[in-house]
This record gives structure tokens, sequence and C-alpha cells, in this order.
């Protein structure tokens, strides 16, 4: 896989980044802590080791919260709270969520993970009706 550059930015706007590196994973985790820190059945990242990552606004405004004495941690912006890419020191690899791209990401989600502690409510998601916006606007 190539070298791929990726954009994006935090719903208030005021951060905003430029991501590269060989994004060679896309995970959706399952684990009750990403379910916790998304308020959701998953996080969605892409993971690139030996990634670049460079905030081209609002770097004042990244805050990071690690799980003590675990490697689990996210990065986020303080004033809305979205979801931000971080790079985790340990292995060198940079976790971007994929809700936070600006660009299409160069992938599709290769796997579910830790499916053993799903959300009891997502299993029946496929199932249910969809809309293009609001029901019934």
């Amino acid at each position: 896989m190539t070298t791929t550059t990726l954009t994006g930015s935090c719903l208030c706007g005021n951060v905003r980044y430029q991501a590269s590196g060989c994004f060679n994973h896309f995970f959706l985790c399952h684990c009750q802590r990403c379910q916790k820190g998304s308020g959701s059945a998953h996080a969605a990242n892409l993971f690139a080791g030996d990634g670049e990552l460079q905030w081209l606004s609002g770097a004042d405004q990244v805050r990071v919260f690690r799980l003590a004495e675990t490697r689990h941690m996210r990065s986020f912006c303080r004033e809305c709270g979205s979801a931000l890419p971080f790079v985790q020191t340990e292995d060198n690899l940079l976790v971007l969520p994929a809700g936070s791209l600006d660009t299409p990401p160069p992938r599709s989600p290769e796997a579910h993970l830790f499916v053993a502690s799903r959300a009891p409510w997502d299993s029946a998601l496929p199932a249910l009706p969809t809309f293009p916006g609001l029901p019934g606007a």
C-alpha cells in the first residue's frame, strides 16, 4: 500500500489536521472502552505505522485522554468533543478516527474487533429501516 495524505477536522471546525502514512488497517472496535469513548456501538479507526500527523489549526484545542495502566487513548477537541487522531508513541502508530475525515479513506473497514463485547443492541442494526434524512422530513 502506498503513502496517502488525508485531511480532517472536528465538528466545530476549530481543529484541522493533515495525516500521512500507509493506512494498512481499518478496524471497527467493539470493546467496551471504545464504546464508552465513542458513545456508540464501536469506534471506527484507521491505523498507520510510522504515520505523520500535522495540526493545521487548533492544536491548542486538542486534548488527549489515556486510560491509566492501559494502552487505550483517545484525542478530542476540547470545544466540541469530536474524536481526533493521535500517535500512540509505544508503537509509533498513528490512529485516525474515520468520522473525523474530510477526505475519503483509502480503504474500507476490514474487520470487527472485540465482538465478544459488542453492545447487545448492535446485532439488529442491519435489519433497521433506512432514511435519507430525518424520518417524515
